[in-house]
């Protein structure tokens, strides 16, 4: 059996989406492992990240590259940094932010593969204004549950994350 060789060159354009406070950068598109993989790097603000989700037919493996990421699978809370690694099951309720004060860097890869770039591209159209004031059930595939409420950092409201800082930022969960 011959193994296969299949070529692929990172995209080069950086799909920002300021209202949820990430950049995507798709490194492996689906395209280069049959679809049965896709890999992409996320950039994420002090603050930030997507709201609770789940995926009807994709699991997302998170390696965190830099940073601190508070993350809730299933309900379960916990915190990660850089090296550790978050599984979120085909299924699974998810969502994470970016428990640091500077920008956190993760991989994730999406099995089976996803076109990353087309679904990062329609969020960022959705909210090219901020967080639509409507309730948002799908972009693409994607079961959106609720979406993130971007509150004042000082609102006592919000979840606070195990910290050895005050100046890290808490996660805008209800």
């Amino acid at each position: 059996m011959q193994p296969e060789l299949n070529h692929s060159k990172a995209l080069d354009s950086t799909i920002a989406i300021p209202a949820i406070g990430v950049n995507v950068q798709v490194r492996i598109a689906p395209t280069a492992t049959g679809n049965k993989a896709t890999l992409i790097e996320t950039t994420d603000e002090p603050g930030y990240g997507p709201p609770q989700h789940r995926h009807e037919r994709e699991t997302e493996i998170f390696h965190v590259l830099s940073g601190r990421y508070l993350f809730e699978v299933d309900g379960k809370r916990f915190v990660a940094g850089a090296g550790e690694t978050v599984v979120a099951h085909v299924g699974s309720t998810h969502r994470f932010t970016n428990i640091d004060d500077k920008a956190a860097r993760m991989l994730v890869l999406i099995t089976p593969g996803l076109d990353a770039a087309a679904f990062f591209t329609e969020l960022g159209n959705t909210m090219k204004n901020g967080i639509p004031a409507e309730r948002v059930r799908f972009v693409g595939n994607v079961m959106i549950d609720t979406l993130i409420r971007l509150l004042p950092k000082t609102d006592p409201a919000r979840a606070t994350a195990p910290s050895t800082s005050s100046r890290r930022p808490s996660p805008t969960w209800r």
